[in-house]
């Protein structure tokens, strides 16, 4: 298994591509222990993604170019990667362009499940979960940007914050955050 993830990355980390002590890496929360649930990593891509290492932005730009590698493993590395580095613009402007097939993204999100968070309500009690869709249910005055958002604007493919009362989604072709109470599920 290892030759054939070597082999396929080129013996190069798949990430920053540093030929550097590149080993295997096993993507957490994997559906099964074989070569489509490995990367080849570097180790100082490995210490940060084990939490062994500070995470640092900077090394990070690289997955300018692996969320478009057309390894599944590699593409949800990337991803919870962005997720984690969101607060960085150019991190969350990538998130926002990436795309991954359904089964690769559940596979990545299985990684951000944080089963003792609460879970984000909209105004109804309905739990909602990053990439649904919602309509505002008040007008809101958005803070910095200079407009109010009506009441029945469509805010989709919501993201989750790590505060479970608030959500994130565009509106207007602005992110913002937005308070969960004032949004319905659509």
């Amino acid at each position: 298994m290892e030759d054939r993830v070597l082999t396929r990355a080129g013996h190069s980390c798949e990430f920053c591509g540093s030929k550097e002590l590149v080993a295997l890496y096993e993507v957490p929360f994997s559906p099964a222990s074989e070569a489509d649930t490995h990367v080849a990593a570097c180790q100082v891509c490995r210490d940060q993604l084990d939490g062994t290492a500070s995470l640092s932005p900077d090394h990070w730009r690289c997955l300018n170019d692996a969320i478009w590698s057309p390894v599944a493993p590699v593409q949800v590395v990337a991803w919870r990667m962005l997720h984690k580095l969101k607060s960085e613009s150019w991190a969350q402007d990538l998130l926002d362009i990436a795309y991954l097939e359904d089964t690769v993204k559940a596979w990545g999100e299985a990684g951000l499940v944080d089963l003792d968070r609460e879970p984000t309500l909209d105004c109804n009690g309905v739990a909602l979960s990053a990439g649904d869709n919602v309509h505002l249910v008040k007008d809101l005055n958005v803070k910095g940007a200079g407009f109010t958002a009506k009441r029945g604007t469509p805010v989709r493919n919501i993201s989750l914050s790590d505060n479970p009362l608030h959500i994130e989604g565009r509106v207007n072709g602005t992110r913002i955050v937005i308070i969960a109470a004032y949004t319905k599920k659509s």
